[in-house]
């Protein structure tokens, strides 16, 4: 059975801290991911890209920059992620940093259906613009979740608000680095497949979440290229030298995550090409592993 999958680039920095992951759905992109897709067995709609931005300071709101450029980058997501699963169709958002998520999460939600996020990042992004230091992808699950501080601006892109609830999200690999961090994952108890879990057995943590996700109508799978050891696979566009995902391990996490029949959609963020010693081949590394994930997807009926 031949799936169609709705390609949707996200050309955007408007979140991050300087420019270069605006560069990433054009990297995608000359680096054959069309190819890669369909070798995998999809029937791929190219959707284009959103109109661009790449990051400039943004003094007149130091602790949310950009913020008019994130709104209309998630606005155009998400009608593009509504389109695409009216159609019955997968959706794989190429970000731009992660605030593109809050556009994705809030064209699922158009519809009524029910629908679970998995989190996949070494950050839980749940600092309120206040907390954070002027970044807003360092406050994407704060504004899905409608935290304190959050900015109705962004928390009220979906038809509801929050658009997502406490149950409704999982995180994969996540550590929490601020104190506000902390404080919001013990006082909602939000769930967590710890990175250690990952690192035993990653098929285990991937089966984990998936069957965390089993009861929803749609599940969403957000992949922060964050979460990757930096010098193990430098593609991210934070280049801390702290432990993460290996790239076989990323792998696994999402072969068992796009197998399931509730899937409906993958967005990946934080890719900075600029940051790949060799473009060509990390590009081809990362897409190697993309394309065996979406294989073993291929065959799964849609229940979008």
């Amino acid at each position: 059975m031949v799936r169609t999958l709705a390609l949707i680039g996200a050309p955007t920095s408007a979140g991050a801290y300087a420019p270069g992951q605006e560069k990433a759905p054009a990297a995608f992109r000359a680096h054959g991911i069309a190819g890669v897709l369909e070798r995998a067995g999809w029937e791929l709609r190219d959707s284009g890209d959103v109109e661009p931005f790449r990051w400039r300071p943004d003094p007149s709101r130091p602790s949310a920059m950009n913020q008019d450029a994130v709104i209309r980058v998630a606005t155009e997501v998400s009608a593009r992620v509504a389109a695409a699963l009216g159609r019955r169709e997968g959706a794989l958002v190429l970000g731009g940093d992660c605030t593109v998520e809050l556009g994705t999460v809030a064209g699922a939600l158009k519809d009524g259906r029910s629908t679970g996020l998995v989190y996949v990042d070494l950050d839980t992004d749940l600092n309120p613009p206040a907390a954070s230091d002027g970044a807003l992808d360092w406050t994407v699950v704060a504004h899905l979740l409608d935290v304190e501080g959050a900015a109705r601006e962004l928390s009220a892109l979906g038809p509801r608000r929050p658009m997502l609830t406490d149950r409704e999200l999982l995180y994969v690999a996540a550590r929490p680095e601020t104190p506000i961090e902390h404080a919001v994952l013990r006082a909602r108890n939000l769930p967590v497949v710890a990175l250690e879990e990952v690192h035993r057995d990653p098929q285990r943590a991937g089966r984990r979440a998936a069957e965390w996700g089993a009861r929803f109508d749609r599940l969403l799978v957000h992949v922060d290229v964050d979460a990757l050891s930096y010098t193990a696979f430098p593609i991210a566009e934070n280049v801390r030298r702290e432990d993460g995902l290996s790239l076989a391990e990323l792998g696994a996490l999402l072969g068992a995550l796009l197998a399931v029949p509730n899937w409906a959609a993958l967005t990946i963020t934080e890719v900075n090409p600029d940051h790949a010693p060799e473009e060509a081949a990390t590009f081809r590394a990362f897409l190697a592993m993309l394309e065996q994930a979406f294989a073993g997807a291929a065959g799964t009926p849609a229940t979008r």
